[in-house]
C-alpha cells in the first residue's frame, strides 16, 4: 500500500513538471506568424510602420523595431497596447483590440516587475517575436 502511495506521487510529480515545461515562454518564430496575420497589414513585414495599409494612417503605426528604451524592452506597455487596454478611451486609436482574438493556454511572463503573469500564449509568441526584432 504504502509504495503504490509513493509510485503515485511520483507520477504525480512527474506529469506536473511535464506541466510546467509545456508551459513556457515561446519563441519569436511562433510569434512571427501571428505578426503576419495580424499586424503587418499596418506595420509591415519587419514592424517598420510600413505596410500596405499604412499610407494616410492618422496617427501612423508605430515602428515595432524601436521599442526598447534605454536597452530594456517594455513589455507591460506592449502587451497592453496589442491587448488594447493601453488605449482603452483614447481618441484618436486606430490600433484595433487584439487581446479577443489572443486567447488560449497561458504561459507565465515576467512583464518586467518580476512577478510571472499568466498571459495567453499567442499573445506571449507576438510578445517574444516583438522583443526579437528590436534595431537598438
Amino acid at each position: 500500500m504504502k509504495q503504490a502511495w509513493i509510485w503515485g506521487g511520483l507520477t504525480g510529480v512527474g506529469a506536473l513538471a511535464a506541466c510546467v515545461e509545456m508551459a513556457s515562454m515561446p519563441e519569436a518564430g511562433e510569434g512571427r506568424a501571428l505578426y503576419v496575420e495580424n499586424c503587418a497589414q499596418c506595420h509591415g513585414p519587419v514592424g517598420r510602420g510600413d505596410g500596405p495599409w499604412a499610407e494616410g494612417m492618422n496617427p501612423a503605426p508605430s515602428n515595432l523595431t524601436q521599442l526598447a528604451e534605454n536597452g530594456s524592452f517594455p513589455r507591460a506597455r506592449v502587451l497592453s497596447t496589442i491587448d488594447g487596454y493601453h488605449r482603452a478611451q483614447v481618441p484618436g486609436q486606430q490600433m484595433p483590440e487584439f487581446g479577443a482574438l489572443l486567447t488560449g493556454e497561458t504561459v507565465p511572463v515576467d512583464v518586467g516587475d518580476g512577478v510571472m503573469t499568466p498571459t495567453p500564449r499567442p499573445l506571449a509568441a507576438l510578445l517574444s517575436y516583438l522583443e526579437s526584432i528590436q534595431e537598438t
